[in-house]
């Protein structure tokens, strides 16, 4: 793709835009987003730096689910979480219902490969375009949708690390539920009410998946950092709440 304009990252440095060559290699960046989150995304926004983390974050992400439900253990955890969504938001599971559930559950690799896909690709691009609209588009901001791109899918990495990590818990706990959700922290609560749905809605991967967005826009349109992560970090939780009430209304019952 074409260059969308001069480069904030670059004007911010003071420095030349560099070529599209002289990047980190994968793993440098793998390592850094996790030591130095501003510098690797200013890094590879300067170099519009994505098909690379996107493609390896799609494939390690997709090849833990493909292994977790390909066992016994990891069909029921999957028959078992499509039951327990039913159930947050009312619909109930008679035995028809749970038997189409099992049969699901037999194509768990599709679900997996599905579900990769939309964490990845769909999300990394969508992301980028909603981004991209509004701070480019209605905001007068001049990072172009290829340097959003770099951002979204390096930030990305975060929830592939989740799925690979994830995998060996859920065997283990035999659940699909995420164990990274803060209700880590309130054990003690009915899972049934409000507050323990909240909790459980509120994932520590894309929390921090959400910070690392932030951080990019603020490095790509010069916008405060802290101010930019409060406002990202309300977005979700205002998601969450809307999940949760609709869960609520229905009369969901886990």
């Amino acid at each position: 793709m074409g260059r969308e304009g001069p480069d904030p990252v670059d004007e911010m440095n003071g420095t030349e835009p560099q070529s599209y060559q002289e990047c980190e290699p994968l793993p440098a960046r793998i390592v850094g987003i996790v030591r130095a989150p501003r510098r690797v995304l200013g890094h590879v926004a300067a170099r519009r730096r994505w098909v690379d983390a996107l493609l390896v974050g799609t494939i390690v992400s997709m090849a833990s689910g493909v292994a977790l439900l390909q066992t016994a253990v990891g069909r029921q955890a999957l028959v078992d979480q499509l039951e327990r969504t039913a159930a947050a938001f009312g619909q109930p599971v008679d035995d028809a219902q749970y038997a189409r559930f099992q049969e699901m559950s037999q194509h768990g690799a599709t679900y997996a490969v599905l579900r990769a896909i939309a964490t990845g690709p769909v999300l990394a691009l969508g992301s980028a375009a909603i981004v991209a609209g509004l701070f480019s588009g209605l905001l007068g901001g001049r990072a172009g949708y290829t340097q959003v791109l770099a951002v979204t899918s390096h930030a990305g990495l975060v929830l592939a690390a989740r799925d690979v990590l994830g995998a060996p818990v859920s065997y283990a706990r035999e659940t699909l539920a995420s164990p990274a959700t803060l209700t880590m922290f309130a054990p003690m609560l009915d899972e049934a009410s409000p507050l323990a749905r909240f909790f459980g809605a509120i994932d520590l991967f894309v929390l921090w998946w959400i910070v690392l967005l932030a951080a990019g826009v603020s490095l790509l349109y010069g916008r405060p950092l802290a101010r930019t992560v409060l406002a990202f970090i309300g977005a979700y939780v205002g998601v969450a709440v809307l999940l949760v009430i609709a869960m609520v209304v229905s009369g969901g019952t886990v």
